[in-house]
């Protein structure tokens, strides 16, 4: 189990860009899959990225592909996500979770730990 800790959320325009964080504040999560979620109210949690161990894959949700970046610094202990081009249907809660074993994934039952979420809101 895996301690997580997003930042980053807050208010913006759309259009505006915004970068989350997603910060592991209790162990090294170096060895691990990462990924990003989403859930609005009423929605199912929705995926919106994932990275390999090492940063040199990367997944995306076809609601976010080519507007967003997933990025990580093992060194720091933290993964994050660039969005840019932000939509109204972009607001949510946005979640970070790891996965100990296996590859990138879509599934929300295969991640072992998740944070508490950041609040996103696009206003237009």
């Amino acid at each position: 189990q895996v301690q997580l800790v997003e930042s980053g959320g807050g208010l913006v325009q759309a259009g505006d860009s915004l970068r989350l964080s997603c910060a592991a504040s209790v162990r090294t999560f170096s060895s691990y899959t990462m990924g990003w979620f989403r859930q609005a109210p009423g929605k199912e949690r929705e995926f919106v990225a994932g990275i390999n161990r090492r940063g040199g894959i990367t997944y995306f949700g076809d609601s976010v592909k080519g507007r967003s970046t997933i990025s990580r610094d093992n060194a720091k202990n933290t993964v994050y996500l660039q969005m840019s081009s932000l939509k109204p249907e972009d607001a949510a809660v946005y979640y970070c979770a790891e996965r100990e074993n296996g590859g990138i994934t879509t599934t929300v039952d295969e991640y072992d730990s998740w944070g508490q979420g950041t609040q996103v809101t696009v206003s237009s």
